[in-house]
């Protein structure tokens, strides 16, 4: 879309909608007029052919926030069709004459290019960086209290050459005819007009006849950097952590992208993780289990804790011990779920069997009677 049809034309009026409409009324709008209006529903009818180009083109700018603002901002500066020169006399110029034709002619298409980054003139934008992806591994402790780690990159920036020009050294650019330096090119597919990067520049919105002999022309030259990062704490295993402006450089000024770090974490030997919780699986002994201990755990980075085993535990009870967990964003900490498991002795000495032999006669109990009883009440 060109700066001259942003102030000559009126797509609101196009689409039959007011300035305040809504996005959701202009998809609305534009749907029932793309239905009326369609080549495929209108075979051989040429004003309807140019009706739906036109419609088509109003919704690609109206769709649009960004493309919307700018029209719109056009719009006021240079409404009505003319633009009046204080102390003119109310005399409107033609626009035509304003916009200029020529490709070297620069006029108000040029003024409008550098207000609306480029579209339709020769100032190029400034471009963000790409955003870059790295992978780390952490020991499990430094999951959980953090740490700072080197990350070794391999980004393009500019090249040295060339100061990102392109050109070989002593030469200059020129702005792409075909795009006239916007980098995007317009392609018309049954009545839809879709945007791509121009093919003659790539994009780029200059045009390099001299190439600079260490990038080939492009600008653009691979770099090994070391960056040192920090991974917060509380980390899990799978998430990616994103740190602004770590990325590629921008272009032209732009900011630097972002780098995306996908972090994975080594199992502990001891230790598990459940959310902001560390999990620990306490071996007990059947008399410990039975008559109730007080029994010392580790912790994670800390001294150990003394855990209460209440009398009669059974296997797979889960104790809390509150603090020791991971670090939470807050600065807080989870807590250890400690889960009891009863150990079964694999051999057993002489007296360890008499003991137990004597147990099993002092206690006669028979955990499974309820199993026969709950049978029996089924038939």
């Amino acid at each position: 879309m060109s700066a001259r049809d942003y102030v000559e034309k009126d797509y609101y009026a196009s689409l039959g909608v007011p300035k305040d409409a809504s996005q959701a009324d202009i998809k609305k709008t534009y749907r029932k007029l793309a239905r009326q209006y369609h080549p495929d529903a209108n075979k051989g009818d040429t004003a309807a052919e140019e009706k739906f180009k036109e419609i088509s083109e109003a919704y690609d700018v109206l769709s649009d926030e960004k493309k919307r603002k700018e029209y719109d901002e056009a719009r006021t500066l240079f409404g009505g069709g003319g633009f009046r020169v204080p102390g003119g006399g109310g005399t409107p110029f033609d626009l035509s004459d304003l916009f200029g034709g020529a490709a070297g002619g620069g006029g108000l298409g040029d003024i409008l290019g550098g207000i609306f980054g480029g579209r339709g003139g020769r100032a190029q934008a400034a471009r963000r960086g790409a955003d870059l992806e790295a992978e780390v591994t952490l020991a499990f402790t430094d999951a959980i209290d953090g740490a700072t780690v080197p990350l070794q990159l391999s980004v393009q920036s500019s090249c040295p050459t060339c100061k990102g020009s392109g050109a070989k050294p002593g030469t200059a650019t020129r702005v792409c005819p075909s795009c006239t330096g916007t980098g995007m090119s317009s392609r018309n597919a049954g009545g839809f007009a879709f945007a791509e990067p121009c093919r003659e520049c790539r994009g780029r919105g200059l045009l390099v006849d001299d190439p600079c002999p260490t990038c080939a022309g492009s600008g653009q030259a691979m770099t090994t950097r070391t960056l040192r990062a920090r991974i917060p704490a509380g980390v899990k295993d799978g998430q990616r952590i994103r740190l602004k402006g770590k990325g590629a450089p921008g272009e032209r000024g732009g900011p630097s992208g972002d780098l995306v770090v996908l972090v994975h974490v080594r199992p502990h030997d001891v230790f598990g993780r459940k959310g902001d919780n560390l999990t620990l699986t306490l071996p007990v002994t059947f008399p410990e289990a039975a008559l109730g201990a007080a029994i010392k755990v580790p912790t994670l980075g800390g001294a150990p804790v003394t855990v209460k085993i209440p009398a009669g535990t059974t296997t797979g009870r889960t104790l809390r011990v509150r603090g020791k967990g991971s670090t939470r964003r807050d600065g807080t900490r989870g807590d250890l779920l400690v889960t009891v498991e009863v150990a079964v002795p694999q051999r057993l000495n002489d007296n360890a069997s008499f003991a137990l032999s004597a147990y099993a006669e002092a206690q006669p109990e028979n955990p499974r009677a309820h199993l026969a009883a709950m049978v029996s009440s089924d038939d």
